[in-house]
This record gives structure tokens, C-alpha cells and sequence, in this order.
């Protein structure tokens, strides 16, 4: 008898908290099982805004010590020893600036069309900031950023990966890693067939053949890198999740600012969950605690902006644009 899906969606945040509310409002309403935030060294309030979520029992809360890991590695390694014990079958691992879109039915009718799968990769669709420059705290990222480009770009666009759990020894970012099965299956969303040799290489975020992945349009993870340039820039302070300071890669008009930065195309599909995601965000204010820490977070970010957003490193995290 095939045992049924449990499927986790599973994100690892380091001060995120302005943007948790809505991320978790959102794919609370997609019929995920269990839905884990993994944090680390956060000073926002990220960590205890989570963790009053998992007493209410909304979100499962990992705080973990990457010990000098890539934080984003060292977390996957804990949930998928938690995923084990807890009978998870698949896991969906996506970042705090990513949303699952379901084009064509539920979560339920994604697994039906790939059914047998080990992995799917889900294409990026890139976001772009639809020109905000300063972002409001308690706005909402599927209300305000609604531009982006036409469509994922073969060849360009890179994947996040829902996978099976038993499938694989570990996971980064982009993809599982080290099989434990001989011929691991990789589908699209829609069910085309792509090949598993990125699933072999010690760092991918591409499947092949491109044209048939990029394609995919039943499922797609919308990806919102830009949400307003003073959210970009202060990711210089942040870091990334594999523990990278220091390089241009946030920087205004940077390679990665560029190609991040896509506005080419009206993209409204996301407006239509609106309503229920303020409505569970309603529900959730209700609860005064709950209200405390998303303000708490509100001003830390409000605190940070002032302090790190300097004129001096405004310009130093700005290049100069190179003519056409």
C-alpha cells in the first residue's frame, strides 16, 4: 500500500521578521502538512515572533547555530532528521522571498501529475521591486510588487526543488543532494520528464533539457529578490544564506541587481489571495502577543534601515551604470 504524502514546506529566515506574517498567511492556505521556519543569529525578533507561532501551532520553529556552515545547508541537515521523525514524505524548500504559485489546481493535483517523482523543480519567475524604494513595514509584498518578467527564461532561470524525503541524504538551497536511489526521477510540475544530472554536482540550480523545464506554468515559485531597493540593500548587512558578506552581489546595478530587477511585465495573478491572506492576518492580530512581536520587528527593521542605509554606504553599495 503507498503510504500518503505529507508534504513540509520549509524555509530557512535570518531577520525576516516584516516579512514572515504575510509569507506564512499565504502558504497556510495551500495545504502544506507542516510548514518549518529554521532560523539563525537573528536580531530583529525574527526568532521570537516564529517561536510564538509554534506554541499557537502555526509554523514548526527551528533556531539552530550554523557553527560555520552555510547557514542554509546546516538547517536542511536538522529538518531532515526532523522530517524523518516526523513521517514527512516531500519537502518544498524555498526562501522567505519565495511563493509557491499553483497555476493549475491544488498541491494535491501538483503531486498527482508527478507522481513517482523524487524531485521537481519549480522554476523561478522573477519579481522585480514595480518601483518602491522604501518599503512600509506592514504592507504587503503580493499587494505592492506585482511586475515582473514575462516569463522564465531557459537556460537562465534556476529551481527550487520539491522533493522526496527518502530520496536523498541532504539538501541546499537549489536541490537535494547525494541520492539514495539508484535512477532518482525528476519531473516537471506539469510531468514532463528532465534529467537528474544536476542532482550530482556539488552546486546547481539548472535542470535540463532548459526549455522543457523553464517552460513549466502549472507551478512556479514567484521570486520576489528586489522588493524594494532598501530592502535589497540591506541584505549587504544580512549576508546570504550561504554565509557570503562582502562581494557586489547587493549592490544597486549590480549583475545580480540586474537580472533580479525584471519589471517588464504586469503580473497580477498573485492579487487574488489577497483577501484571504488578510484575513488570516486579521485573525492572527487578534492575539496581543503576536501583535507585540510583529511590531517589535517592525521597529528593529525601521532602526536598521536608519543605521545602516548611511549616504556613504548608499554609494558604495551603488555602481556606476555603464553605458549601452
Amino acid at each position: 500500500m503507498t503510504t500518503p504524502a505529507r508534504i513540509a514546506l520549509v524555509s530557512c529566515m535570518r531577520n525576516e521578521g516584516i516579512f514572515v506574517p504575510e509569507w506564512l498567511a499565504y502558504h497556510a492556505g495551500l495545504g502544506f502538512d507542516r510548514i518549518v521556519a529554521a532560523t539563525n543569529d537573528c536580531t530583529d525578533g525574527t526568532d521570537a515572533l516564529l517561536a510564538h507561532l509554534a506554541a499557537q501551532g502555526i509554523v514548526d520553529h527551528i533556531d539552530h547555530d550554523p557553527a560555520g556552515r552555510p547557514p542554509q545547508d546546516a538547517a536542511m541537515d536538522q529538518v531532515l532528521a526532523w522530517a524523518r521523525e516526523e513521517g514527512i514524505t516531500h519537502i518544498l524548500h524555498i526562501d522567505a522571498d519565495e511563493f509557491l504559485h499553483l497555476a493549475d489546481g491544488d498541491l494535491a493535483d501538483l503531486m498527482a501529475r508527478t507522481e513517482g517523482a523524487d524531485v521537481v523543480p519549480l522554476p523561478w519567475r522573477t519579481f522585480g521591486d514595480s518601483g518602491v524604494t522604501e518599503w512600509t513595514p506592514g504592507d504587503l509584498v503580493l499587494e505592492r510588487n506585482t511586475h515582473a518578467e514575462a516569463a522564465p527564461e531557459p537556460g537562465v532561470t534556476k529551481f527550487k526543488c520539491l522533493f522526496r524525503v527518502a530520496s536523498f541524504a541532504r539538501a541546499t538551497d537549489h536541490n537535494p543532494l547525494d541520492p539514495h536511489v539508484a535512477d532518482p526521477v525528476v519531473m516537471t510540475p506539469d510531468g514532463a520528464p528532465l534529467s537528474n544530472a544536476s542532482l550530482y554536482q556539488k552546486k546547481s540550480a539548472r535542470f535540463r533539457p532548459h526549455e522543457v523545464a523553464a517552460r513549466a506554468a502549472s507551478a512556479q515559485v514567484y521570486h520576489y529578490a528586489v522588493r524594494s531597493e532598501d530592502v535589497f540593500l540591506l541584505k549587504n548587512d544580512r549576508g546570504d544564506g550561504q554565509g557570503k558578506r562582502g562581494d557586489t552581489k547587493y549592490h544597486l546595478n549590480s549583475h545580480w541587481h540586474r537580472q533580479a530587477n525584471r519589471n517588464d511585465a504586469d503580473a497580477p495573478e498573485m492579487l487574488q489571495h489577497l483577501p484571504g491572506v488578510r484575513a488570516r492576518l486579521a485573525e492572527w492580530r487578534r492575539d496581543a502577543a503576536f501583535t507585540r512581536l510583529e511590531q517589535a520587528c517592525a521597529d528593529a527593521f525601521t532602526a536598521q534601515r536608519a543605521a545602516v542605509l548611511t549616504a556613504d554606504n548608499r554609494a558604495g553599495w551603488t555602481k556606476e551604470m555603464r553605458p549601452a
